[in-house]
Formats: C-alpha cells, sequence, structure tokens
C-alpha cells in the first residue's frame, strides 16, 4: 500500500502531524512519501517561526501532482487561514487539474489534519475546506468520526483530528488521536485498493 502525506506548515506543528503519520504508517508496512507543499513566505514578524520550520523541513521534497497520483491514500494536513486551507495548500491542490481531467485522481483514500493557534480558528473549516476539494476529484473521505474513545479527551472533532498550536507544542496531546486516523485511512485503502 502507498500513502502520501502532503502537509502545509508556517512554524512546524502540522510537520510534527505529518512526522507522526509517517512514523505510524511505516509501522503497518505501507511505502510513504512524506512531502511539504511550496509555501509562501511571510515576513518573520508575521510569522515568527517560519525560519525554524524552514530549516527543519529542509530535507523534504516538495509535493508534486505525481505524489498524489502515486498514492492509494492521501492524507494532508494544513494550518487553518481564515476558515479554510492555507493559500499554499490550495496552489497545490490546484496542480492537481492535469491528472483530474485524465481521471488520475478518482478513488483515491483521503483524509486531513488541521492546527490553528486557537480552539475555535477554524480547524473543522479547515479539513471541511479539504474534504470539499477531494469531492471533486471522486475520492474517498476517510473521517475518524467517533471510532475511538481518543476522540472525546480532544475536543471530539469528528472530521479530522485538529490541535491548537501554541508556541510549546499543541495545547493538547494529539498524537494518539493522528496515529489512529492513521491507522483507520490505511484499513479502509487496504479495503479498496487490496
Amino acid at each position: 500500500m502507498k500513502l502520501s502525506m502532503i502537509f502545509s506548515s508556517g512554524t512546524g506543528h502540522n510537520l510534527t502531524i505529518a512526522q507522526w503519520v509517517e512514523d505510524e504508517a511505516k509501522k503497518h508496512g505501507v511505502d510513504v512519501r512524506l512531502r511539504k507543499v511550496s509555501e509562501l513566505s511571510l515576513p518573520e514578524e508575521l510569522n515568527p517561526g517560519q525560519a525554524a520550520y524552514q530549516e527543519a523541513s529542509k530535507d523534504i521534497a516538495e509535493a508534486t501532482p505525481d505524489d498524489f497520483v502515486w498514492a492509494d491514500a492521501v492524507i494532508f494536513s494544513s494550518p487553518a487561514r481564515y476558515g479554510v486551507m492555507t493559500a499554499a495548500m490550495k496552489n497545490y491542490l490546484e496542480s492537481l487539474v492535469k491528472a483530474w481531467g485524465e481521471g488520475l485522481t478518482i478513488n483515491k483514500v483521503v483524509s486531513a489534519f488541521a492546527t490553528a493557534q486557537n480552539r475555535n480558528g477554524g480547524q473543522e473549516h479547515t479539513v471541511r475546506s479539504i474534504y470539499t476539494s477531494m469531492m471533486h476529484h471522486g475520492a474517498i473521505i476517510v473521517a475518524p468520526g467517533y471510532t475511538n474513545e481518543v476522540q472525546f479527551a480532544i475536543g471530539g472533532n469528528p472530521y479530522g483530528v485538529s490541535g491548537t498550536a501554541t508556541r510549546d507544542g499543541f495545547e493538547s496531546d494529539i498524537e494518539e488521536a493522528v496515529r489512529h486516523q492513521t491507522r483507520r485511512t490505511i484499513e479502509i485503502a487496504k479495503k479498496i485498493h487490496g
């Protein structure tokens, strides 16, 4: 089974989520591509963690349409920007137009994560904005729902695990919920793609 973990990250929180996904998927024998989208640079005063994130992710390749086409399952992670995915993530999704036109994006198993600076920063809408795009591709969306008790402990977002990002990490421990959603995505993808 092949999985692409494609993320956008301004300060590194979504990189952390992506690394948890990669680690969990590899534990289950999945071939994983960890990819970052091409980010928009902001002045350091607007995004104080940007330089540290760029250094931490310098060896991770940027996502291309081939990373989506190659995979049986694709997991996305994006910060919330005014209640939707980042412009950088949207730009990546728009780069899939040729593959979409050729029917190469149909039946991909997809799941998504999100982060925001505060609890009501649009995490659920961010995940749903990714899913809306994926519906146009004919993707099969795998949400965590309430399939594991861990969802309740972190706030109960049934669409895709989300984290409130602080300068010191996440406000609550979301790692096990991320790992559960990853396992669920893999399980459904194996049922569909063998």
